[in-house]
């Protein structure tokens, strides 16, 4: 059993390896300085941490558990005015190629307009919700001629009839409290159980964006899951979100970092 502590005013970590095979390189040297390593970074973590938190706004609470799926929502329940400079971050990464792009989500259509602005030679959006649907062709009048298609309907059940894209636009919300919790509680980002997808639907040099939930870096959890499904990944960092302290989305900082990644 090996057992590693460190201890500062502020916290103690101890990390004990009860099992003689668990990561276990060839030689010892090799194992403590991973393990040596592991603590060093959780621990630079909680100091970034600990600063962090003082910049975080109370918040609502909110609990969506009944099906969103068609429920007629406002449009702040849609996306928050927060997160506009998040979409234009979002919409420049994708018009980047000028080529063909999916979008997942319609919303408010605040990031469509972003993408029509960026120029693109097509853009295909998939939306599920029947009044979204229709907020759509409202939007769609002011884009005549424009290589712009709709596909209503859960991205799940759509996403396989579709082809390739030069760029892909992730936004969506947990559509049931089950969702809520397992894929906002229990990972790293919303989107994660999208990147296969994603990258499956682009080619090789795609681009792909979305809302990455992480405040002033990605972690290494995160940068893990990226590089399963792609071959590099950018980052910017878009400050001063004007978070109001009632914030009703999971956010709380007025940070967030904005993610490229490339196929």
């Amino acid at each position: 059993m090996i057992k590693r502590i460190k201890r500062t005013r502020e916290f103690e970590l101890s990390v004990q390896i009860k099992d003689d095979q668990f990561i276990r390189p060839p030689h010892d040297r090799q194992r403590s300085w991973l393990l040596n390593r592991s603590i060093a970074e959780l621990s630079g973590d909680l100091y970034a941490l600990d600063q962090l938190a003082q910049r975080f706004v109370p918040g609502t609470e909110t609990l969506h558990n009944t099906d969103r799926t068609q429920a007629e929502l406002s449009d702040q329940e849609i996306m928050e005015d927060w997160q506009v400079p998040l979409m234009q971050a979002m919409a420049d990464i994708v018009t980047s190629v000028h080529g063909d792009v999916l979008e997942i989500g319609f919303g408010r259509g605040v990031s469509s307009s972003m993408i029509q602005q960026g120029g693109v030679r097509s853009h295909t959006i998939i939306e599920c919700n029947d009044s979204i649907v229709q907020r759509f062709d409202y939007w769609r009048q002011d884009f005549e001629g424009r290589d712009i298609r709709l596909v209503h309907g859960l991205w799940q059940d759509t996403l396989d009839n579709l082809g390739l894209f030069d760029g892909v636009f992730f936004h969506t919300y947990p559509l049931n409290e089950e969702e809520l919790l397992s894929q906002i509680g229990e990972s790293v980002t919303f989107a994660d159980h999208f990147f296969p997808h994603a990258a499956a639907h682009l080619h090789e040099g795609g681009v792909f964006t979305y809302l990455s939930n992480e405040i002033d870096s990605l972690s290494r959890t995160h940068q893990r899951l990226l590089f399963r499904h792609f071959q590099r990944i950018e980052t910017q960092l878009v400050k001063d979100l004007a978070i109001p302290d009632d914030v009703h989305d999971a956010w709380w900082s007025d940070s967030m970092v904005v993610v490229k990644a490339v196929k």
